[in-house]
């Protein structure tokens, strides 16, 4: 009964993300099994997902030592599945590469068919006349690969191109054709030997060849012996004899018809029957995994500390006092999200926009994050934060030229100006401006000899600033004369 109950509760709480991660991870489930299904590999993969269900019983029951050796074992699984797997991951990588082209035009299929046509009676003229010949019609699957040496051709496929290509007296007789729809792609190409001949019998080295090329791709090649005057075809890991042109005609077409189908339109009840039995099974798997990994469970509570930036500060304003730099954040939600979620990216931003008084109080809401998806904010520490910041206002200071000791005896000072007379500053709002004036650093009279003009450094009064926080500099004219003597 209980367990009823908690799959009564996992079925309440299934979410729509939950439906679309499993819809994903069954199509990806589903794609790998009709990939493995013609394949001798596949009993491997199924050894390896039966071990995969026994893992996952295994964590469901809480079985800890079995959980932990098949932990290890999955651990070097990846390594384990590129060596078995190597030559079937290359092509499936291959098909994923080749769906970039998927829009591009092929042929039409009575194109295909009339190339059909030329392959056989071509075949069944060298077959006649004891001529060897080695024809590799491409799938879906690249080939480049697979081939050694070879000359491009690009030519549309004829009988007198064929024949001319395997007479004797050709180079590239002993070589393949290699045909991409209804054109010669290539010729004289030297194709991988086959290491599986034990169960076909003593084998020319064309048909080794051949054989070797189907068992990697899901081209299909015609052999012509040139001893038995023979026609054999090899596909997949079979190699077979044809009684003659019509019969290989025949192959062709369904071979063309299989990898280029006319256009036709399918209702979802015809292709839900189809492959049932891999689609239950991808269904299953994804339902099992998102039980394991992806259902969200308990709620786990984290803390972090978060960056707390201010934006809008009013134009004229500066802080007093350093600001706050963090906030103590405190998240809630599945374990799952946590592991999704990127710590770098939170971020707390506070706008002071409002900001009118030296000593204003600002609230730190859940607005203010940009919350990962599938968690939420428990709690926000401080609350609440004190911002200690002044306005400036724009004033237009005198300046007052500061002096130390006397002039020497012989001179008497007639005038000392200052250009400009004014600077403009920045003064905290709360600071009047009347009565206020900058002062020169100290000018040494004792060291004027003559009237002179020379450069002072401006010092700014408490609360204000120079504009850009630069310093400034005014000219400071000395006018002397020397002293009358006394009568």
């Amino acid at each position: 009964m209980d367990m009823v109950n908690a799959a009564a509760s996992v079925v309440k709480n299934i979410r729509i993300q939950d439906i679309l991660d499993m819809a994903i991870i069954a199509g990806m489930i589903f794609a790998l099994l009709m990939w493995f299904k013609t394949r001798a590999s596949r009993f491997v993969l199924i050894g390896i997902l039966l071990l995969g269900g026994v893992y996952l019983a295994a964590r469901f029951f809480q079985l800890y030592l079995t959980v932990i050796v098949l932990q290890g074992f999955f651990a070097i699984l990846l390594f384990v599945l590129v060596v078995i797997f190597q030559e079937d991951l290359r092509g499936f990588f291959e098909r994923i590469a080749m769906l970039g082209q998927l829009g591009k035009q092929a042929p039409p299929l009575s194109r295909l068919q009339k190339t059909a046509n030329i392959i056989s009676e071509t075949a069944g003229n060298l077959a006649k006349k004891r001529i060897g010949a080695l024809l590799v019609i491409q799938g879906n699957d690249p080939l480049d690969r697979h081939l050694n040496g070879g000359v491009p051709l690009n030519g549309a496929a004829s009988e007198p191109l064929l024949e001319s290509l395997f007479d004797p007296h050709s180079p590239g007789h002993d070589g393949a054709a290699v045909l991409k729809d209804d054109r010669v792609a290539m010729f004289g190409c030297h194709l991988p030997l086959s290491v599986n001949t034990a169960r076909h019998g003593n084998m020319g080295l064309r048909h080794t060849a051949a054989l070797g090329l189907t068992e990697r791709s899901d081209a299909l090649c015609v052999v012509v012996s040139e001893e038995r005057g023979s026609i054999s075809v090899s596909e997949g890991k079979t190699l077979s004899v044809v009684p003659g042109a019509s019969a290989l005609h025949e192959i062709l077409e369904k071979h063309y018809a299989k990898y280029r189908p006319a256009p036709k339109k399918r209702p979802l009840r015809a292709w839900l029957s189809e492959n049932t039995k891999e689609k239950v099974i991808a269904v299953g798997l994804a339902c099992l995994l998102w039980a394991a990994f992806g259902y969200q469970r308990d709620t786990v509570r984290r803390d972090f500390f978060v960056p707390l930036a201010y934006k809008n500060l009013p134009a004229g304003w500066h802080f007093d006092a350093p600001p706050v730099k963090e906030a103590k954040v405190t998240l809630q939600g599945p374990e799952q999200a946590f592991r999704l979620m990127n710590e770098d990216s939170l971020k707390l931003a506070l706008d002071v926009s409002a900001l009118a008084q030296k000593n204003q109080e600002f609230s730190l809401n859940r607005n203010m994050l940009n919350t990962p998806t599938g968690l939420s904010i428990a709690e926000i520490s401080p609350a609440k934060i004190k911002v200690f910041a002044s306005g400036q206002v724009v004033a237009h200071l005198p300046v007052h030229v500061a002096t130390v000791n006397r002039l020497p005896d012989h001179l008497v000072l007639q005038k000392i100006s200052v250009k400009p007379a004014a600077l403009r500053v920045l003064l905290d709002s709360w600071i009047k401006p009347a009565g206020l004036r900058l002062e020169t650093e100290p000018l040494d009279l004792q060291s004027v000899t003559s009237s002179m003009t020379v450069a002072l450094r401006v010092n700014a009064v408490s609360g204000a600033s120079f504009p850009d926080g630069k310093s400034a500099r005014v000219q400071v004219a000395v006018r002397v004369k020397p002293k009358e003597p006394t009568p």
